[in-house]
């Protein structure tokens, strides 16, 4: 695949990519901005994006996205940001009078990320330094958490994080979880198996 038109007319045909607003996201976003070798920004691969860190197989974001549903206006935190696609992604889709905040614990990936981001959706995105706490507890909560690297097991200090009815996203190990909030701060849980990440710490 040449172009990013052609790679998302391939995760669409793959069955992947389902959901309009999330191809037109996709679309909207191109992958080339956000890799380190644009020769390959349009193969349906991780490739490293510098600092031992890498960017998803874009099946696997579109899955992940998929998944999480997100909407305009929403709030949403993106952890583990990278070189800042799947915040892009998010950000197109909530509008500006929605909110995403990355986080990112490798320095020169929030400066790499942020300058991707910014001169795309200045207004409802950033990419901020993690800290010592899991996610960002002081901007909580948020309608959806996207995580973007392996945790052990369900992180609770994530999940309290999210609004009542809120949704996460992440990997569990070799799985990706889909967590779903209710009213009463119960939660359902869906595995889906298969999948290999970089460890969240």
């Amino acid at each position: 695949m040449e172009t990013n038109e052609e790679l998302v007319d391939y995760l669409r045909r793959e069955g992947v990519l389902k959901t309009p607003r999330i191809i037109e996201a996709f679309r909207a976003v191109d992958r080339k901005r956000f890799v380190q070798h644009a020769n390959q920004a349009y193969s349906d691969q991780a490739l490293p994006i510098g600092w031992d860190q890498t960017i998803s197989q874009p099946r696997v974001v579109a899955f992940m996205l998929e998944l999480l549903q997100p909407l305009p206006k929403e709030k949403i935190l993106d952890i583990g940001s990278g070189s800042g696609y799947t915040t892009a992604l998010l950000a197109h889709i909530v509008g500006v009078q929605g909110r995403v905040i990355g986080v990112e614990r490798v320095p020169e990936l929030v400066s790499f990320g942020w300058r991707n981001v910014e001169g795309m959706y200045p207004e409802q995105a950033e990419i901020r330094q993690a800290g010592q706490a899991l996610g960002l507890p002081e901007e909580a909560p948020f309608d959806r958490i996207l995580v973007s690297a392996a945790a052990k097991q369900i992180p609770e200090e994530v999940v309290s994080q999210l609004t009542h009815t809120g949704v996460l996203v992440l990997p569990v190990n070799d799985s990706v979880v889909k967590l779903t909030k209710n009213a009463q701060g119960n939660y359902a849980v869906q595995e889906h198996k298969g999948f290999r990440f970089v460890p969240l710490v």
